[in-house]
Order: C-alpha cells, then structure tokens, then sequence
C-alpha cells in the first residue's frame, strides 16, 4: 500500500509518501513541503497548494491520503487557512478517485510514538527510526506528513472499516 500523508497548511504543507506491504518495514518514497509566501494573494496561494499536490498525487500514485484533521483550539485565524487547505487534499482525493481519511493529531502521535501527547521531536525521532533513516524529515511538517501515512498505513484500514460499519 502506499500512502501520501498531508500536514495541511498555507505557508507549509507537509507532504511525505510511505510504502508497505504486510510484515514488511514501511520505506519512505518521497517527501516535501509546499511552501506559499503570506505576501501572495490568498487565492493564487491556494491555487498554488491545489496544483503542488495534483502533482504529488500523479507522480506518486497513492493508494490512499491521509489527512491530518484540523482542530480549532485557540487561534480560529490559523485554523481558517489550515481547514482550506485541508479541504484542497480531500477535493483532489475525490477528483483522483483515491480513499482519503482524516487522522487527528493524538491519533497520529499514538499511532507512531507510542503517546498521544508525544512532541513534534519524539514524533520525527521514530519517524526516522520506523523508516531506517539517517535524519528525519525537514522541516516538521514533512515529518508530520510521514508519520501521517505510517499511521495510515497500520490504523487507516482499521478506521475505515469502522466508519463504514457505523454508517451500516
């Protein structure tokens, strides 16, 4: 299965593609950031976000995007922009014909660290060790974007099946 994990956000949108197939190791296929620059009119930087993550999604050819789910806690201005480009993955999934599930970040923290209250660190630190690698993704939100698909890829189906026998 492979898997694109999207850390939604307007100036940085994490990107990370994680394979695995049953008992095996997951590796890492490939990871970024979407950058748009605040000075740039809100539009064109979610025209920008939009048209980055089509490629992703062609070049890369995921089975399945996990998207982290977005929580208004504090800040409703940061959270606005988040939801949009959260809302820009989903959209493109759709259009792709490819499953997508929204993790929350506890869900995501858990799933690879073990606590749901880990820390950006402890979160990029088993990222790099789940995956064998010498240094873990940069900046964060690269990282967040693969421990997004790790935790697809061991939680995701588990969800999905839930979900559906909920809605049955």
């Amino acid at each position: 299965m492979r898997v694109l994990g999207v850390d939604p956000g307007l100036t940085r949108c994490g990107v990370g593609v994680v394979e695995a197939q049953p008992g095996q190791r997951p590796s890492l296929v490939a990871v970024g950031v979407i950058r748009t620059s605040p000075n740039t009119d809100l539009s064109k930087r979610l025209l920008k976000i939009n048209n980055d993550l089509q490629s992703w999604v062609k070049q890369t050819k995921p089975d399945q995007i996990a998207i982290e789910r977005v929580f208004a806690q504090h800040n409703l201005h940061t959270v606005v922009p988040t939801a949009q480009a959260a809302g820009i993955a989903m959209l493109i999934a759709a259009q792709e014909g490819v499953p997508a599930t929204y993790h929350t970040p506890s869900e995501v923290k858990a799933a690879v660290s073990g606590s749901g209250t880990a820390n950006k660190a402890q979160v990029a630190n088993m990222v790099t060790k789940i995956l064998g690698l010498s240094a873990p993704p940069k900046p964060a939100d690269a990282a967040d974007a693969v421990a997004l698909a790790i935790c697809h890829i061991w939680r995701g189906e588990t969800t999905n099946r839930l979900t559906r026998a909920m809605r049955s």
